[in-house]
């Protein structure tokens, strides 16, 4: 007869070794698919005017965030923007250190919770930035006009950047020096017809008809640019011929009556004092005469 077999009940030990391995292969598959939702950065763009710096990239975030990497060439990474949700990262002070040098930036990719995170994270590189050829020129600001017979002088605004050099925020002419030029337009307030000067220095003195009224505007350049090369123009002013005759005018007939007065308080002053030396000598030539 033989002895009949039953089924094997596993050890209490062994059952629970068996769940924690099952809960221990769950978790890795939900990290793993975790990991492969995080949506990688595309799009990435420098958005640059007088060094003023910002990378921009897509999408939104929904279920990630975002850590942006910069690094000159051959350089090493440094890391800001940290686990943003944004989609700029301001990188002025980055590129700031050196405006000749050439950049790269890359944006990693996170799941919104970091916190048991590990290894690589997905990223996308930028395309390589150099400020002081790259940067846009911002629309320039005419700082003053004055015209004057047949001279016109134009002064324009020396813009400050967020470059800093001991302390000191630099303009756009410490920073490109000659090779900044400014174009001026001009042509009279009656005409259309345009003409231009040129200067490497923040001043124009041209030569203008005398009682004409002139409007003009004012564009920055650096024509050793490949591209980038031209601002936009700076808004239009004009100069008043006639405000400024009547200004004269006024101005004129205001010294001259002012002249005028004192003439009179002195000559009214003058001849009080003659009248009185006169008065005085009439009555000592008097005196005698009463006494005999």
């Amino acid at each position: 007869m033989e002895t009949p077999t039953w089924p094997r009940v596993p050890s209490p030990e062994a059952a629970v070794a068996r769940m924690l391995l099952l809960i221990w292969v769950l978790l890795q598959v939900a990290r793993t698919s975790g990991t492969t939702e995080v949506v990688v950065a595309y799009n990435l763009t420098w958005k640059s005017t007088n060094f003023k710096t910002i990378l921009e990239w897509e999408p939104k975030p929904i279920n990630h965030v975002y850590t942006v990497q910069i690094s000159p060439r051959l350089g090493n990474w440094k890391s800001k923007c940290f686990y943003t949700t944004d989609t700029e990262c301001d990188l002025t002070d980055e590129i700031g250190n050196d405006v000749n040098q050439t950049y790269q930036a890359r944006v990693l990719s996170y799941p919104a919770d970091t916190t048991d995170y590990s290894g690589e994270p997905p990223f996308t590189n930028s395309p390589e930035f150099t400020p002081y050829l790259e940067t846009k020129l911002g629309q320039p600001t005419i700082q003053s006009c004055n015209q004057v017979g047949t001279k016109l002088n134009v002064t324009i605004r020396d813009t400050r950047t967020l470059i800093r050099r001991n302390g000191t925020f630099l303009s756009l002419r410490d920073v490109f020096g000659k090779n900044l030029i400014y174009t001026l337009y001009y042509w009279k307030a009656s005409s259309t017809g345009k003409k231009t000067a040129k200067t490497n220095t923040n001043e124009f003195l041209i030569d203008v008809d005398e009682g004409e009224s002139y409007c003009f505007s004012v564009q920055a350049a650096i024509p050793s640019r490949k591209a980038n090369q031209k601002s936009p123009e700076s808004p239009i002013e004009c100069t008043s011929h006639e405000k400024g005759t009547f200004t004269g005018a006024l101005l004129t007939i205001v010294i001259v009556v002012l002249v005028v007065l004192i003439l009179i308080i002195i000559l009214s002053v003058t001849l009080y004092k003659c009248r009185k030396v006169r008065a005085r000598q009439s009555g000592k030539e008097s005196s005698p005469l009463n006494a005999a």
